[in-house]
C-alpha cells in the first residue's frame, strides 16, 4: 500500500467512496451534494492511496464565524490507520486559518468510532435530535477553536 495523502478532492471522490461504505443506507449523490454546498465555502478534504480516494471530510460554513462538518467516511479496508483523524486535524487547523471560531458536527449513536473520536478531540455535546424514521439520534457537537 501507498503512503495515504491529504490534499482537496472533488466532489465525484465522495461519490466514488459513498458507494463503498456498507453503513450508508442513502449514499449521498453528486447532485445532493452539490445542492446543499451551493453559495456556501466549503472544504472538501479526500485522502488518497495513490490516485484512489480511500476516504473524504466535508464541511462548510454556516455563519461568519462557524464551520459545519457535514460528511466524511474511510473505506473499510482503510480504517484503524488514523486517516479519520488526519483529515479531522487538517480540517480544524483550514478552519483556524479562515478565521473560524467554531466547528459544529452531527453523528449517529451507531458510528461509535466517529463518537469517541470527536470526544478525544474536545468535541463537546451540545444536544440530541430524534427523528421519526429511526431510533438511533443524532447527537450534536461543537468545538471552540483556539
Amino acid at each position: 500500500m501507498n503512503k495515504v495523502t491529504i490534499r482537496p478532492g472533488n466532489i465525484a471522490d465522495i461519490a466514488e467512496i459513498e458507494q463503498h461504505i456498507p453503513e450508508f443506507v442513502a449514499p449521498k449523490t453528486t447532485t445532493m451534494i452539490l445542492q446543499r454546498l451551493a453559495d456556501k465555502p466549503y472544504l472538501l478534504l479526500v485522502a488518497y492511496d495513490g490516485d484512489k480516494p480511500v476516504a473524504y471530510k466535508l464541511g462548510y460554513q454556516l455563519a461568519a464565524e462557524e464551520f459545519y462538518s457535514w460528511l466524511g467516511a474511510v473505506l473499510p479496508s482503510y480504517r484503524g490507520q488514523g486517516i479519520a483523524r488526519r483529515l479531522l486535524l487538517d480540517q480544524e487547523l483550514w478552519c483556524q486559518t479562515k478565521g473560524y471560531q467554531a466547528i459544529r458536527v452531527k453523528s449517529m449513536n451507531c458510528f461509535k468510532t466517529m463518537l469517541q473520536m470527536l470526544i478525544s478531540h474536545d468535541y463537546h455535546i451540545v444536544g440530541c435530535e430524534t427523528a421519526a424514521a429511526t431510533t438511533d439520534p443524532k447527537i450534536h457537537f461543537y468545538k471552540r477553536l483556539k
